[in-house]
């Protein structure tokens, strides 16, 4: 596994096991994969209070409950700000909102909350009362954003005395909004537009580790990529540099986002240990710029 260091005592696994989909499962088979993650190097572990309707978060809770112990070695952490048709980042909510993810996952803190999506009725005042109130009383250790542009964190930065230290974002091999401004500057083409501020060249330069979601979808949850008709020559790149390196596609395209100096994690969402496995072997390839450019071409994407 490979890590990153957010201070001198906390280090996180790069790779993310996202906890969206555990909703069906029963404890035992959470308690397998948590068990699968942890042998893996994975030592985080990401929830929101809207996955399952809350019940992801207290299936997890139920399986760390079968060992001892479990909890201090794993790095949680959950989001809020999303409810039925409207975003809410008011004290009252975000309040509220961590209450209820600290009584579903029986834990007295988590270690990270992110804002899950932007709210441009946010007053950031409002916020820093909000993440104050949670840091003095022990409930979260640290915090971030996600879905957010490099202006609406500085506009939530200058108003808070805690950092932002994460920002989640869409990206993979077929989602490369992040870097096609950068790679296309100056040119006259659809990949010169800037869609979000500058948020990959602005995170590095604040030191704020991006979170890839959803690595290997393309579009908004349209599907995976990976042995899909419309990412035939995606998918015939990856199956050569994974025969080249004796790993599976799959740990290629997560490889392929490792390898960017932006030092990003990256957010797994499988339930299948076998599967998660597999995507872990990411973390033993080191891919050259050639073959990183040459995925990044075979997703549909051209050189200026």
């Amino acid at each position: 596994m490979q890590y990153t260091h957010i201070n001198d005592e906390v280090k996180l696994s790069r790779i993310v096991l996202g906890c969206m989909r555990i909703a069906n499962l029963g404890p035992t088979a959470v308690r397998d994969l948590i068990e699968t993650a942890l042998d893996a190097g994975i030592n985080f572990f990401d929830h929101a209070d809207i996955y399952g309707g809350g019940r992801s978060e207290e299936v997890f809770a139920e399986a760390l409950a079968q060992e001892k112990g479990l909890r201090e070695k794993l790095f949680i952490q959950t989001k809020c700000g999303i409810r039925p048709g409207f975003y809410d980042f008011s004290k009252e909510h975000i309040l509220q909102s961590v209450d209820g993810s600290l009584k579903r996952l029986k834990t007295d803190y988590v270690d990270v909350l992110l804002l899950h999506r932007p709210d441009t009725l946010m007053e950031p005042e409002e916020v820093a009362e909000a993440f104050t109130a949670l840091e003095k009383a022990g409930k979260v250790r640290f915090f971030g954003v996600s879905n957010h542009n490099p202006m609406q964190i500085e506009l939530l930065q200058q108003a808070l005395p805690q950092k932002i230290m994460f920002n989640q974002l869409q990206f993979g091999p077929a989602h490369t909004g992040m870097i096609d401004a950068g790679i296309n500057v100056n040119m006259l083409t659809d990949g010169a537009i800037v869609r979000d501020g500058g948020v990959l060249e602005y995170s590095r330069l604040k030191k704020i580790t991006i979170q890839a979601w959803s690595p290997l979808q393309f579009g908004f949850f349209e599907g995976v990529f990976l042995d899909h008709p419309s990412f035939a020559k995606l998918n015939t790149v990856l199956e050569r540099i994974a025969d080249e390196h004796g790993v599976p596609k799959s740990a290629v395209a997560i490889a392929w986002i490792l390898r960017h100096p932006a030092q990003m994690q990256v957010v797994v969402g499988t339930t299948k240990s076998g599967r998660l496995k597999e995507l872990c072997r990411a973390t033993e390839v080191e891919l050259s710029r050639k073959e990183w450019y040459e995925i990044y071409q075979a997703g549909g994407r051209e050189l200026p």
